[in-house]
């Protein structure tokens, strides 16, 4: 996936103020009060920033948290890793490979067949539903 450079300036006017932080200041949302937490309808979710997929409805569990939770991205390459040792924590951070747009974070404790949990926030997402609605 070829990468590009986001215009900050267009982001700002494009994104809320809330989105703009999560996306591009590294910030979170709130468990159970984001739009895409609970959504259990067939799609596919993209890249607020700039509208590459993602992740898949197929892949996304409840875990509890009150965020979207995925098993795995649409493909490896759709997503990168890179340490976060913010807030006193050692996590993972992930963000979109083709604009570095922040996710969320990656976590060893999701269900089979990965393992993995990638906890993501709502405001970075877009969701396109399989049904065109």
């Amino acid at each position: 996936m070829p990468k590009i450079q986001l215009d900050h300036e267009e982001l700002r006017r494009r994104l809320t103020p809330f989105e703009y932080h999560v996306c591009c200041e590294q910030g979170t949302e709130p468990a159970f009060r984001n739009e895409y937490w609970d959504n259990k309808r067939p799609g596919i979710y993209r890249c607020k920033c700039c509208h590459a997929p993602l992740f898949s409805s197929e892949d996304k569990f409840d875990s509890g948290t009150g965020w979207p939770s995925f098993t795995r991205p649409v493909t490896r390459e759709a997503v990168s890793a890179h340490r976060d040792d913010s807030h006193g924590m050692i996590r993972t951070e992930v963000r979109c490979t083709r604009c570095g747009c922040h996710l969320g974070h990656l976590f060893p404790d999701g269900p089979a067949p990965t393992g993995e949990r990638y906890c993501i926030n709502s405001a970075s997402l877009d969701f396109e539903a399989a049904d065109g609605e």
